[in-house]
């Protein structure tokens, strides 16, 4: 590629605004220059106004003139005065328009970010609703004896061979204990019971096999602590979806590097990357997700949404810009309240 057809950097909000002020501070010399002309035409008039009386009759002429002299100074001095007004108010608006113009484009980046881990959850709602089916499962579910639960957790295996977004897949018995997993040999976790687990709990009391739990992000402690995104339903006999409840199959989503490949996959400018966060946040504004890696599952951020699922705003005190977007669903995915965060600094 030639030096002549190498592609055009983007141009950026700060481009926009340095230029702007490059251009302000342009006019206000050309400004200033025009009032120091004027002022000394001003003194000029004055001075040829002095001679002129000194003159008499025949300077009465030139005193004309140098009346002419002071009037076009005063109203040029009124004209460059006028001009330094309205580029600063053009300055203003500018700003503005940029920010404007930059606030939208974050705002939509949030939005797709929060529509990737949407999309991408939806399938997990799909896998926990299939799964729960399968033969194998309601059979240990049904009877669990050490050569169906065996045979159940060697099924779990297959899946996992095949679907590596899942750290570990369970079956629980009613009472919350662990009979089959799907990763026997790393995870210890059969006998172990899950009962206050918020997810199971909401997936034992599902009407329908149709239908699934999930909680918020959190860590497992039989994981190792890892962060985890479970999906829960219930499995019933025979598969059938309006079957008797015999058991929840709760799914562990690996939550942390599934996160991270959209909070830092976000198209931005090497230069906003520098200044720029982008984060997932729950409903409760807790960050789950953070493209700096900081403050997941312990810092909380303060929207001011106004009652908005979407907008932008300056932060009184950072003077950061903050864009935001909830959580639109996916297909049968209502989603949990969560939002797509960007928060650039000035």
């Amino acid at each position: 590629m030639s030096a002549f057809s190498q592609p055009a950097a983007a141009v950026t909000l700060s481009d926009i605004l340095a230029q702007t002020s490059k251009a302000k501070t342009i006019t206000s010399n050309k400004v200033k220059d025009i009032r120091a002309v004027t002022g000394k035409l001003r003194i000029l008039a004055l001075n040829a106004l002095i001679e002129a009386k000194h003159a008499g009759e025949k300077g009465a002429g030139f005193s004309v003139v140098a009346d002419e002299v002071r009037a076009i100074s005063t109203e040029v001095e009124g004209l460059a005065k006028d001009l330094g007004n309205e580029i600063v108010t053009l300055e203003s608006l500018t700003q503005d328009m940029a920010h404007a113009s930059q606030g939208a484009r974050l705002m939509d980046l949030a939005l797709n970010a929060i529509e990737l881990i949407d999309r991408n959850l939806y399938e997990r709602t799909c896998d926990v609703r299939w799964w729960a089916t399968d033969s194998a499962l309601c059979q240990a579910a049904a009877e669990p004896v050490v050569a169906r639960t065996d045979y159940a957790s060697q099924r779990l295996g297959v899946i996992l061979d095949s679907y590596t977004v899942y750290i570990d897949l369970w079956l629980c018995d009613l009472d919350g204990n662990i009979i089959a997993n799907g990763r026997p040999d790393t995870h210890r976790v059969i006998g172990q019971n899950v009962k206050s687990r918020p997810w199971f709990a909401r997936a034992a009391s599902l009407r329908s096999g149709q239908d699934f739990a999930v909680a918020d992000i959190t860590t497992e402690p039989l994981l190792n602590g890892a962060q985890v995104a479970t999906y829960a339903t219930g499995v019933r006999r025979d598969g059938d979806v309006n079957g008797e409840l015999l058991g929840v199959l709760g799914i562990q989503f690996d939550w942390q590097p599934q996160a991270a490949s959209i909070t830092q996959g976000v198209r931005l400018s090497d230069e906003e990357r520098r200044n720029t966060r982008v984060l997932l946040i729950d409903g409760d504004g807790v960050v789950i997700a953070a493209s700096d890696g900081k403050g997941i599952l312990n810092e909380r951020i303060r929207l001011k949404t106004e009652g908005k699922g979407f907008g932008h705003y300056i932060d009184p005190v950072s003077r950061a810009m903050v864009a935001f977007h909830k959580t639109p669903g996916y297909e049968t995915y209502s989603g949990l309240g969560w939002y797509g965060v960007i928060i650039q600094e000035s």
